[in-house]
């Protein structure tokens, strides 16, 4: 009897193969993801030490259960893949500009979309999420920010070598100060912008490092 039990089940497992592991995979994969960007936009609104468990799951849709199977460490694993999350996003809403600093007008179609993403973004930007909120949250979300801002550093000042090249920025300028710089402006701008609400402060950071950088 045992036996005769057990053969239904090996060959069951044999019908479901990789079709069934793709499946579970990539469901798996969504729904992670929806808690993971239920939490981001709890954060936003409310703030990291406002947002609950319970306030995730109402958001997205799953219960306790789900949640601690794909963040069994609880909270503070779920705000350190919601650090991932913002700074990809971060990165990847200045694309292609990013990759395309080689001109003065390419400077400047970025700065534009810079400044426009964060006055529309305000308060709920993905970067104010990391500065004021989950950044500080453990110094594994730290290590995200600081990652974040390596990689963008390095790509500005990428931009700035091929500016250079192009004879349409200054030689004598050392590109990663500079690209430091122009980093430390954006941050500095969405700072304030959290704070007042306004802009000003980051299109004069950006328009003063173009200004020093553009020929």
């Amino acid at each position: 009897m045992t036996i005769a039990f057990m053969r239904p089940k090996l060959g069951f497992a044999k019908c479901t193969c990789k079709y069934t592991f793709s499946m579970a995979t990539r469901k798996g994969a969504a729904t992670r993801l929806r808690i993971v960007e239920a939490a981001a936009a709890e954060i936003r609104e409310r703030g990291a030490n406002a947002t609950t468990l319970d306030d995730v799951g109402r958001r997205s849709g799953t219960g306790k259960g789900q949640m601690f199977h794909y963040f069994p460490e609880g909270r503070e694993q779920l705000l350190l893949a919601v650090a991932v999350h913002e700074a990809d996003r971060v990165f990847e809403g200045q694309q292609p500009y990013l990759n395309e600093l080689t001109s003065r007008a390419a400077w400047e179609a970025w700065r534009d979309l810079i400044v426009e993403q964060y006055r529309d973004q305000g308060l709920y930007c993905p970067l104010g999420v990391l500065i004021s909120d989950v950044g500080r949250y453990s110094p594994a979300s730290q290590a995200v920010a600081a990652q974040l801002v390596r990689r963008w550093q390095e790509c500005v000042r990428a931009g700035i070598e091929a500016t250079q090249a192009a004879g349409e920025a200054d030689p004598e300028l050392d590109a990663d100060r500079t690209a430091a710089a122009v980093i430390g402006a954006i941050q500095g701008g969405v700072t304030v912008l959290l704070s007042t609400g306004s802009t000003e402060h980051l299109e004069a950071g950006l328009n003063l490092c173009l200004d020093h950088l553009l020929l």
